[in-house]
């Protein structure tokens, strides 16, 4: 199933906080694995236990995508962050799930 993608202010935000080539790799692996069957578990997609940022994350290297679903066919990016060992940073600041 295709899905079209949505950014929320505080994802672009997020995004711009990482240099270019790192924001290019990121947003390759979202057009790549969010537009086709962003619903289906993969090693890659996976859904999250209950949290208060997202209901699935996207795994690129050790980038992390945070992702929710919206009505009908669209994908809604919440967060963009960088996984360090088991340290999930947003904005270069430490965040728990």
């Amino acid at each position: 199933m295709a899905f079209s993608i949505h950014l929320t202010d505080s994802a672009i935000e997020d995004l711009d906080y990482f240099r270019k080539n790192e924001r290019q790799i990121i947003a390759d692996g979202i057009a790549l694995f969010l537009t086709q069957d962003a619903n289906v578990e993969t090693r890659r997609r996976k859904p999250l236990r209950r949290n208060r940022l997202a209901q699935w994350e996207l795994r690129i290297d050790d980038y992390r995508v945070f992702y929710d679903f919206e009505e009908g066919d669209a994908v809604k990016v919440v967060a963009v962050g960088h996984k360090e060992h088991n340290d999930l940073y947003i904005r270069g600041k430490k965040v728990e799930l």
